[in-house]
């Protein structure tokens, strides 16, 4: 690379749009020349509002996770970013297949990944390349890179959480995320378990009616009590650093996991739902939709009481068992018949007054 210009080899793609041109830029290059048009209010000299720009505002929140992510020791950014560069800055040789692109401020256009763009302005590996696919078109009508925009974050699809959680079962190393994904599916898996058959794997139901908790929901309410940061856990232990330990009170289950003790995480839930199951069985096994006990509205508010049963019960200075949970869950006077959408609404708001009426209990 020159000072006044950057210079990479690149491949010409011809599709019904025309030409554009694919190579690998450094990250410190594409955060130089990129600049992203903001969907903005153009004035109100006219009666018809006239918006130009075809770009989103950037997210603060996943630029921050983006930023975590980018310095994680597998971070990975397969997939391309889309530039819109005027012919006045950029050209391609094809005798060479090299692009050459003014090395300026506010050349090319994002039309695609502005926020892995900012996400990598944090990226603080010193020494350590982080190159990025890039496509370029050059010249491209303000109608096509519209077009283009909308094309492209209209048909993208969400990655189902369930299945996101699921994939760590394929990974070598230990992480927090690996260890709540294994124990769910034991937890679904086990004939004496009380959420045998319950949870819907992948998010999505085999049987409707049983299955009734998604395994994202789960992972979710266990998980907080292992780690603050998971990303941050997963990466100092595949960089064979060791974790430290946290507030005992806020993550309690965490240092039986620097232990690497997973089963008895496994008994210790296990233990307490079949005192769940023990004090409320038509609601917990109940498969009728009013119910709320063994769905997200009853289960987060569980987990959340999770926590304050075990420090009531002396743990982690005692071995807990279903009939220690289950002398706290006598006292609790929620009756079977109580536990429904009509008095816990689904959500947030059913989810706190379970929680507190559970607490009351105490």
């Amino acid at each position: 690379m020159s000072n006044k210009y950057i210079i990479a080899k690149a491949l010409e793609v011809v599709q019904p749009i025309g030409s554009f041109y694919v190579c690998t830029l450094s990250h410190s290059d594409i955060i130089n020349i990129s600049f992203t048009d903001v969907r903005r209010l153009e004035g109100n000299k006219r009666e018809v509002e006239e918006y130009i720009g075809i770009q989103r505002e950037l997210s603060p929140k996943r630029v921050k996770e983006i930023e975590k992510y980018v310095n994680l020791v597998d971070a990975s950014f397969p997939n391309t970013l889309i530039l819109s560069i005027s012919s006045k800055f950029a050209s391609y040789d094809s005798n060479n297949h090299e692009i050459q692109i003014l090395n300026n401020k506010d050349v090319g256009k994002v039309l695609d990944g502005q926020h892995r763009i900012a996400g990598l302005e944090g990226y603080s590996q010193a020494g350590k390349p982080f190159d990025v696919i890039v496509a370029v078109f050059i010249d491209m009508e303000l109608e096509d890179q519209a077009i283009l925009f909308a094309t492209i974050n209209k048909t993208q699809t969400k990655v189902n959480k369930s299945l996101a959680d699921d994939l760590y079962e394929f990974a070598k190393s230990r992480s927090p995320q690996k260890t709540c994904h294994n124990i769910v599916r034991v937890l679904d898996q086990m004939e004496k378990s009380p959420f045998h058959g319950k949870i819907k794997i992948l998010g999505t139901a085999i049987d409707k009616e049983k299955e009734t908790i998604t395994q994202a929901t789960f992972v979710e309410s266990l998980i907080k009590y292992i780690s603050a940061d998971k990303m941050k856990d997963r990466d100092d232990l595949k960089r064979g650093r060791k974790l430290e330990l946290l507030d005992n009170k806020k993550y309690f289950l965490r240092k039986l996991f620097i232990e690497e003790k997973d089963t008895e995480i496994a008994r210790l839930v296990m233990e307490y739902f079949k005192a769940v199951q023990q004090r409320w069985p038509r609601a917990w096994n109940n498969v009728e939709p009013e119910t709320i006990l063994n769905r997200s509205t009853g289960f987060i508010a569980l987990m959340k009481f999770f926590p304050i049963c075990c420090e009531r019960l002396g743990y982690p200075g005692k071995i807990l068992a279903k009939d220690d949970f289950y002398s706290i869950f006598k006292e609790i006077e929620i009756s079977e018949e109580m536990l429904v959408k009509t008095r816990y609404i689904p959500g947030s708001s059913g989810q706190s007054k379970l929680f507190n009426d559970l607490n009351k209990g105490l």
